[in-house]
């Protein structure tokens, strides 16, 4: 058998947390890279002139924020203990990361980013706004049709309606100058709701000073056994 072939899918639920929020999402998938081999996992790898080990995130996290909800896809060349594999894991995992879950998925399985729908963050921003001042300009965004937004990237603008990506804002708490809001944001093959644009779209002076990821959903699940830790 050799070294790209694979036999065990498994599915690492984890919480990024502390220095990682300042790290990229390629920096963070060579951090799991690190940490697989550490671990010993006999990681499935591509095939060409330079392999790479079949490892994929679910969704990049943008920089500055942290998630108690992402999630890796591994492929291995060797069956392994589930039980096993969360206490290797755990013994080699860097300051930031934590260990929530494993499961195995079937083989077969699409890729996490063909299954992706949403994404669920919670966000505080700083802003002098009453309570019921920010639920006006919630239910005032929702109403709307259309939101047009620009993105400058580099020296590319890219225009598209916002309005699309919104699927649920709640208002959790304004005090001491702090809205504190619950986002659930569209993230699949049509675009990928971002809270800061979510956040100026509603009147914020300001970016959010926390963006924490709460949930990830997939429109499939696997419900195969799996560790918790």
């Amino acid at each position: 058998m050799s070294q790209s072939d694979a036999v065990q899918r498994l599915q690492i639920r984890f919480a990024a947390e502390g220095p990682l929020k300042y790290v990229s999402h390629l920096d963070l998938m060579r951090v799991w890279e690190r940490v697989c081999k550490r671990a010993g996992l006999p990681l499935a790898t591509s095939h060409g002139f330079s392999p790479r080990p079949k490892i994929a995130l679910a969704a990049p996290l943008a920089v500055g924020a942290t998630s108690e909800a992402e999630i890796l896809d591994v492929l291995l060349t060797e069956r392994v203990d589930l039980a096993s594999t969360m206490r290797d894991l755990s013994e080699e995992l860097t300051p930031g990361l934590r260990l929530l879950e494993i499961r195995e998925s079937p083989l077969k399985q699409s890729s996490l980013q063909s299954m992706l729908q949403a994404a669920c963050y919670d966000v505080e921003i700083p802003d002098q706004r009453s309570s019921q001042e920010w639920q006006q300009a919630v239910d005032d965004l929702l109403t709307r049709d259309e939101i047009p937004w620009s993105h400058q990237r580099g020296k590319e603008t890219k225009s598209y309606d916002l309005r699309p990506l919104i699927l649920e804002i709640e208002v959790r708490d304004v005090s001491d100058g702090v809205a504190s809001l619950h986002m659930r944001l569209r993230n699949d093959e049509r675009g990928a709701g971002r809270p800061e644009q979510v956040a100026l779209a509603l009147g914020a002076s300001e970016e959010p000073t926390t963006i924490h990821r709460t949930a990830i959903e997939l429109s499939a699940d696997s419900k195969a056994k799996a560790v918790t830790a």
